[in-house]
């Protein structure tokens, strides 16, 4: 009988996908990307992140040219995570709001890894 596979620890990861009102801005929006997430992960309220960008223009139709994810452990960080930034206020403000500020079309969706390990496998 083949050994069951190894239980991970699953994630739970929020995908963003933007355009950019400016193009050409598209390196200063990284260095903001990476400002407000590294803050966030830096205080435990997200796991990782990562930032990637369309290549040539392929991609279902709908989906923008950079895509965002936020790897959280569970719902309860991505709560806090979402709850500290809902305060609009200081440090979090003024890194979050260069961000949006140049971001336009937004679509999002979150995702679980899978199988869950709560899920019972024979």
């Amino acid at each position: 009988m083949a050994d069951k596979p190894a239980r991970m620890e699953a994630m739970n990861h929020y995908h963003m996908w933007v355009n950019l009102k400016d193009s050409r801005q598209d390196l200063a929006w990284a260095k903001a990307v990476h400002d407000y997430l590294e803050y966030l992960r830096e205080r435990g309220l997200i796991e990782k992140w990562t930032l990637s960008r369309r290549k040539f223009g392929f991609s279902p139709d709908g989906l923008h040219e950079f895509h965002v994810v936020v790897s959280c452990r569970d719902l309860a960080q991505l709560d806090a995570a979402f709850g500290h930034v809902a305060t609009r206020d200081g440090e979090v403000e003024r890194l979050h709001a260069p961000v949006y500020a140049m971001v336009t079309d937004f679509k999002s969706a979150l995702y679980r890894d899978f199988p869950d390990p709560e899920r019972v496998q024979r």
